[in-house]
């Protein structure tokens, strides 16, 4: 049986405009992770990651660097055991 976990993660840094949520949305499809990516109002990058514990660990330490262009600050932790809402990674509107 495969450990599972979800976690939604805060990405703060120079984040914004450079294809952070694209990025975001590969990494996630290559380690069979389900959840989403958002751009925050406050320049923040917003994620929900779910699947295998070992695939979300990898996601949150990709995360740390991101795309080329971005200049993460702090990858965040926000809530653990968030739930898993469909199979599929999907990038949302800004909230």
């Amino acid at each position: 049986m495969i450990n599972s976990r979800s976690v939604q993660v805060r990405i703060s840094g120079d984040v914004q405009g450079c294809a952070y949520r694209d990025w975001t949305e590969k990494n996630a499809h290559l380690l069979g992770i389900a959840g989403w990516v958002r751009n925050r109002k406050d320049g923040s990058v917003e994620a929900m990651f779910a699947g295998p514990d070992t695939s979300v660990n990898e996601m949150i330490s990709r995360c740390k660097d991101g795309p080329k262009a971005a200049q993460v600050k702090q990858v965040d932790i926000l809530k653990e055991g968030c739930g898993r809402f469909s199979d599929e990674f999907d990038i949302l509107p800004t909230a």
